[in-house]
């Protein structure tokens, strides 16, 4: 028998239309909610739909993960040449004869199939979405048709990242920059759907104090860097290396081996010279997550304490303490439980919320005082005297 090739390209036309038929539900129902609504309010629901399935998807990538099925299929597009797992019932109960407990199975090729028809059913969604922008704006619309198709780009990389996650057997560092793609994708949606709403409301970012910008920025880039270490801890799957809290094995200062946890370039269990990964070089990375934990949950919670007394993002604030307490208990829980799935999957879902909140934040806030000031347009409370018929100013409408 000859081996199953690593890129078998022959389903690919199949599971694309997979990924059409998934679409279809959601496009008819955001056209038949807003068939009458002006174009920046249909593309303002596509894209919110599709935010919060982008946010599912990344959800369930989760959970093909921690229920080892992301090599359920070992090829890619299909399975086993085929676009579903029905089509290779006997090349799977072959595998998991040889191997009952090992990565291919009848219900982990199912789920892998499943998160890849979801993929590529937001990818439709985001190619409809960049189609339709720039079609609006061929009629005359003021939108901005790149962050769609920078978004559309994006997700076809996120698609090649996939597909290196199966071919290249869950290589650690390729596994969690796809993880971190996912969350560039709700970034990068929710900047769109952000923008979306100033039109509607017809007013931009609110003005908020320097120090609670600067606080902004910094839990931004905290949270993306404990994203990638939380996504480096899955990988390598050393949630379980410390199986108590605050101490760890016992100790505040565990042994640990940094150099060869954070070899960057390695095969799953393994160190860059094919030696097998020692359980200190797992502690070490468990251990740097825990430690830059501590640091974030306190910049998360005092960024939420300044955006609730500025009073102008006092929605955003109560979101980003209670999703910093959700972070807090759920990982607690990843721990102390034993790595409960339930546990996991909040607890990567949770960081995908506050990449989300973080997000609309940025995106809802600019420097500035409620004072007077030499160039009152740059002020929200200004706008209300604008006729209908001007034009917003840069940086307040679709076209940003």
């Amino acid at each position: 028998m000859n081996p199953q090739p690593l890129y078998d390209l022959s389903p690919a036309l199949r599971l694309m239309f997979m990924g059409v038929v998934v679409a279809l539900g959601p496009l008819a129902w955001v056209w038949l909610r807003n068939a009458q609504a002006a174009p920046a309010r249909r593309l303002q629901a596509l894209t919110v739909l599709t935010l919060f399935l982008t946010f599912d998807l990344v959800v369930f990538g989760a959970f093909t993960r921690l229920t080892d099925s992301g090599l359920g299929c070992p090829d890619w597009p299909g399975c086993y040449g085929n676009a579903s797992p029905s089509g290779a019932q006997a090349e799977i109960s072959r595998a998991q004869a040889e191997m009952p407990t090992g990565p291919v199975t009848h219900g982990k090729a199912w789920i892998e199939m499943v998160h890849r028809y979801l993929a590529t059913g937001v990818g439709v969604l985001i190619l409809t979405l960049a189609a339709a922008t720039w079609l609006q704006r061929k009629r005359g619309a003021p939108v901005n048709p790149w962050w769609p198709t920078v978004t559309l780009a994006w997700v076809c990389l996120q698609g090649a990242f996939g597909a290196l996650t199966v071919t290249m057997k869950l290589f650690p560092a390729i596994v969690t920059l796809h993880l971190l793609g996912g969350m560039v994708l709700l970034a990068l949606l929710c900047r769109q759907t952000v923008v979306y709403e100033h039109v509607q409301r017809g007013k931009g970012p609110s003005a908020i104090s320097p120090r609670a910008i600067a606080l902004l920025f910094a839990a931004v880039a905290l949270l993306w860097l404990q994203i990638a270490l939380g996504g480096w801890v899955s990988t390598n799957y050393a949630v379980l290396a410390c199986r108590e809290f605050p101490t760890c094995q016992g100790s505040w200062w565990p042994a640990m081996d940094w150099r060869h946890g954070f070899e960057l370039w390695r095969e799953l269990g393994k160190t860059a010279a094919g030696r097998h990964l020692d359980f200190a070089a797992l502690t070490a990375i468990h251990y740097a997550h825990r430690l830059l934990a501590y640091l974030v949950l306190a910049v998360l919670l005092v960024t939420a304490w300044q955006l609730h007394a500025g009073g102008a993002l006092r929605r955003q604030a109560r979101w980003i303490a209670g999703l910093a307490l959700w972070q807090l208990a759920s990982g607690l829980s990843n721990v102390v439980l034993g790595w409960p799935i339930v546990a996991a999957l909040a607890h990567t879902g949770g960081a995908a919320a506050l990449v989300v909140v973080l997000t609309w934040s940025l995106c809802e806030s600019r420097v500035g005082s409620m004072r007077a000031s030499p160039h009152p347009h740059l002020h929200p409370g200004k706008q209300a005297s604008r006729g209908p018929r001007d034009p917003l100013p840069e940086g307040e409408g679709v076209t940003q």
